[in-house]
């Protein structure tokens, strides 16, 4: 019996299976979630602290910090990274 994702790359196989999307968001939501707290951490900010220079409740901060919940509004992420000192950019990339 020949498998059906051998020689393909991982991406291939994702999207086969219709779960690139979801694995990317996840993806890219563990790496925003690590980066706050890593710059939480270095200003030595508490969660409630930061959820007050945010103006939002701890458990907003808390789904912000949650890397496997991608609901995630671009006002909060903007919030957060002013409440650090720091913005936001995206930029766009070709799919290979």
């Amino acid at each position: 019996m020949k498998k059906k994702h051998i020689g393909s790359n991982f991406d291939d196989f994702l999207k086969g299976e219709s779960i690139l999307d979801h694995s990317s968001a996840v993806a890219v939501k563990r790496v925003i979630a690590w980066q706050i707290e890593q710059e939480m951490m270095k200003q030595q900010l508490t969660k409630t602290l930061m959820a007050k220079r945010m103006h939002t409740s701890r458990a907003a901060l808390n789904r912000l910090l949650d890397e496997t919940d991608t609901s995630l509004t671009l006002l909060t992420l903007t919030s957060a990274a002013s409440a650090l000192g720091k913005m936001i950019t995206f930029k766009l990339k070709a799919v290979s």
